[in-house]
């Protein structure tokens, strides 16, 4: 579950207008691939996508039900951290030496305050999503957790209709209706009581509105990311990712100072940090990077396939060893939301999918 910046189009979730962005750049790079070695990135990093968003929902739900639980602040920032490295690291493959890095980087950041700042509302944005998914898994069951979360495709489709006047098709809009179904479907029956974990509180009603408000952030964040990008100059991925955790980074230790000081002061920075923990934090990092290679070497269909796939493992796995007792109403509601996203990926012909609305 991660809060990405990402945002593929057909209008599907958060930054996706970067990546394709990316993708059209890199296409005649990408066509000089030779084919077994296209096949395996396109396959490989579905495979690894998939493994991924399961493994993160899965394995966060797991260190919010330790005995000590971490700050979640903290480790949003510590994430953002990671990814920073990451992308700086990137940014020197791409040129080649550490001098050519750093004037690469004073020129299109440090020297252009206006620029990078344009990314400061996103950046904000996507801090305090994190946060709030990470109160989602506190409260919600990992499967519950990532079928609503899947409500960000709805809320990034409705923000790209009012904010850039995009038209869906008419196969695009019954995915919708289908998806808020579905997730209403699986949230009808968690909100209604209380249940506890290892002496830990669980909230459902609490968890689904920290996701529910989640993916409005979301969608808010990557149609704004998508706009900033159609009214700046190109920059690279990695660049605009620098940008991003940079003030990702800022503005999450002064949100620690204000809110959690305390706290740290009195149980520590990296209280409850466990191995699980420092897990989660390094795939929620990698998650964003995992997407950009998906959707420059795959296709947005392949990459709802491993959504919809990752739906599956997180339900089968928590049945099985994380106690979670699927109903046949929850069934339904996952049904709908996996076909839902293949739907509304779905590429008709013009005559078949009718005009735009």
């Amino acid at each position: 579950m991660n809060g990405k910046k990402d945002d593929g189009f057909l209008l599907l979730p958060v930054g996706h207008r970067q990546e394709i962005t990316e993708k059209e750049r890199d296409s005649k790079a990408s066509r000089n691939v030779p084919p077994d070695n296209r096949a395996f990135l396109k396959y490989g990093s579905l495979f690894v996508l998939t493994i991924q968003n399961c493994s993160l929902n899965l394995l966060m739900r797991m260190s919010r039900t330790q005995k000590d639980l971490y700050i979640t602040s903290t480790a949003v920032v510590v994430s953002e951290v990671m990814k920073l490295l990451t992308c700086i690291f990137m940014v020197f493959v791409e040129q080649g030496s550490v001098l050519k890095t750093w004037q690469t980087m004073n020129e299109l950041i440090i020297q252009k305050p206006i620029d990078t700042f344009k990314v400061a509302v996103p950046s904000i944005v996507y801090y305090i999503q994190n946060n709030l998914i990470f109160v989602g898994a506190t409260h919600l069951d990992a499967a519950t957790c990532q079928i609503t979360y899947q409500l960000k495709i709805l809320t990034t489709a409705i923000f790209s209709v009012v904010m850039l006047r995009k038209r869906l098709f008419p196969h695009q809009w019954l995915a919708l209706v289908l998806l808020f179904a579905g997730v209403a479907l699986v949230q009808a029956q968690q909100v209604s009581g209380k249940t506890s974990s290892n002496n830990n509180v669980q909230k459902p009603f609490i968890g689904f509105m920290a996701i529910l408000i989640a993916c409005f952030l979301s969608g808010f964040a990557g149609v704004y990311f998508e706009k900033i990008l159609k009214g700046t100059a190109e920059v690279s991925l990695w660049i605009r990712n620098v940008q991003m955790s940079s003030l990702s980074i800022v503005f999450g230790v002064l949100a620690i100072l204000f809110t959690d000081l305390s706290v740290i002061e009195e149980k520590g920075f990296f209280f409850g940090y466990t191995l699980l923990t420092w897990t989660v934090i390094i795939l929620q990092a990698g998650g964003g990077l995992i997407c950009a290679v998906v959707v420059k070497y795959a296709d947005n269909i392949l990459k709802g396939f491993a959504t919809s796939l990752a739906i599956v493992l997180s339900c089968v796995v928590s049945a099985y060893y994380l106690d979670f007792h699927p109903t046949g109403q929850f069934m339904s509601g996952a049904f709908l939301v996996i076909f839902s996203v293949f739907l509304y990926a779905k590429q008709f012909s013009p005559k078949s999918s009718g005009n735009p609305c």
